[in-house]
């Protein structure tokens, strides 16, 4: 296979070293990411299954509020990407500065709207869990609220120094971040007998300190992209149109995404808290296989970004098909030992028997349909999004959540009482359906014409 330099004649944006640099850190710092999330479970099921299934419940809240702003970070992500395509480093600062505003602004607003009725929230969405997981869930809620600001300017810095090629940056904080978490809840959980609050304490923490480290590295002014005093408040209505045009399509999107999980999820809560802590270990182990492709997905911003705004669309389409080959060849290699080592893996988590036995068959479906279908319908439509093309991904994945992920995992899991293998197998319909939609978009070529900047 020819490099990219060869391929190009010399005129390559990217080298194979650079894809390497690029790639390797995100692929640690997701993984890091899902560490935190396992590391609230593992260490919060000393608490028993109650508190397992209320950190799985709030974690599905507020992933969808996360949705909102991580949106917001896509688009600043993108359009930043294009200006450095371009060379028009004063337009990036400049996005980069609406970006983390924006971000904020948001993160805080929903702090305040959310905080006085966590309880109504999480009983609403989950109206027939039981007391204990809603006064559980209820406590983790409020941690979780009061980190959303700082997860917000971390976020944002993080998709910014990803848009330069950096991406060493933000797993080096995400490290700090994880020594925070788990030491925090070693202490709070297994010291000071705090249980989710101690396991929310932690988070906050790790979050506070994370944030204020990328907001002090984003303000040097040697790196590509820079904000200068990013206190000092200030509102460019044109360049957060720009960002927006990317940032809504992908926040509807996610947040639908979200709304239809948290729909499904309640579809399991109907039987019974062993399948409420299955779903939720077979979610945490089964995204170990999914990383690789993700981080692919967050790299691919850079690279697709800066290949169309330097007006070079068969250098994004080159990278495109590499990188997705790469999705799938690190998913396969992962999938693999987890679907033969799944009971081990689940016995880890220390669930009572009936939970144990269905979280691993559902690891083992997932394992399948992952290797199949996962990076084309994840990894590939963020090729197209870097390309501006966000609204025709925004379409075709409301249009497949609701029919396969929420209507056919109730005729299967509900009608057919097939439980929380109904529930999963309405998801694999998903995912064939957004991948058939993706690749014959990516092959068609439209996305290549799209304009953000």
């Amino acid at each position: 296979m020819k490099t990219p330099v060869q391929h190009f004649e010399g005129n390559a944006l990217f080298t194979r070293q650079f894809l390497y640099k690029l790639i390797v850190p995100l692929v640690i710092e997701q993984l890091l990411a899902v560490t935190i999330g396992m590391a609230d479970t593992i260490m919060v099921a000393s608490a028993g299954e109650a508190a397992v299934s209320a950190i799985s419940l709030v974690d599905s809240i507020t992933i969808l509020i996360v949705q909102l702003f991580a949106a917001f970070a896509t688009g600043g992500a993108v359009v930043s990407s294009q200006y450095l395509g371009r060379k028009d480093q004063a337009s990036a600062n400049i996005a980069a500065k609406q970006l983390l505003t924006l971000s904020i602004a948001v993160s805080t607003s929903l702090l305040f709207v959310c905080l006085p009725i966590r309880s109504e929230i999480i009983g609403t969405i989950f109206g027939s869990i039981e007391s204990i997981v809603l006064n559980f869930g209820s406590t983790y809620f409020l941690f979780i609220l009061l980190s959303l600001p700082f997860l917000a300017a971390y976020n944002s810095c993080a998709a910014l120094f990803r848009s330069m090629g950096n991406s060493k940056v933000s797993l080096w904080v995400s490290i700090l971040m994880n020594i925070i978490n788990i030491t925090g809840n070693a202490y709070f959980i297994f010291v000071l007998h705090l249980g989710v609050v101690g396991a929310g304490l932690a988070t906050l923490l790790s979050r506070i300190v994370g944030a204020l480290i990328m907001l002090v590295l984003i303000t040097n002014k040697n790196n590509q992209i820079f904000i200068h005093r990013f206190w000092r408040f200030e509102w460019r209505w044109e360049m957060i149109k720009r960002i927006l045009r990317i940032g809504i399509p992908n926040g509807i999107e996610g947040s639908v995404f979200q709304v239809g999980k948290l729909l499904v999820q309640g579809f399991i809560a109907v039987f019974g808290t062993a399948s409420i802590a299955a779903n939720a270990i077979a979610n945490s182990v089964a995204s170990f296989a999914n990383i690789p492709a993700q981080a692919i997905g967050l790299a691919s911003i850079t690279v697709v970004g800066q290949s169309i705004g330097a007006k070079k669309a068969d250098q994004a389409v080159f990278y495109s098909k590499r990188l997705l080959f790469i999705s799938y060849l690190s998913l396969i290699s992962i999938a693999i030992p987890i679907y033969f080592f799944a009971p081990q893996i689940v016995h880890i988590f220390n669930l009572s028997s009936e939970a144990t036995e269905l979280a691993s068959g559902v690891i083992r479906t997932a394992m399948i349909a992952s290797t199949v279908l996962w990076p084309t319908a994840f990894t590939l439509p963020n090729f197209l999004r870097a390309a501006g093309d966000a609204k025709y991904t925004m379409v075709i994945s409301m249009f497949s959540m609701w029919t396969f992920r929420v209507a056919v995992s109730y005729i299967l899991a509900i009608m057919f009482n097939f439980g929380i293998y109904g529930v999963w197998l309405g998801m694999y319909c998903d995912w064939l359906c957004r991948s058939l939609c993706f690749i014959v978009r990516f092959s068609h070529g439209k996305w290549k014409t799209k304009k953000v900047i």
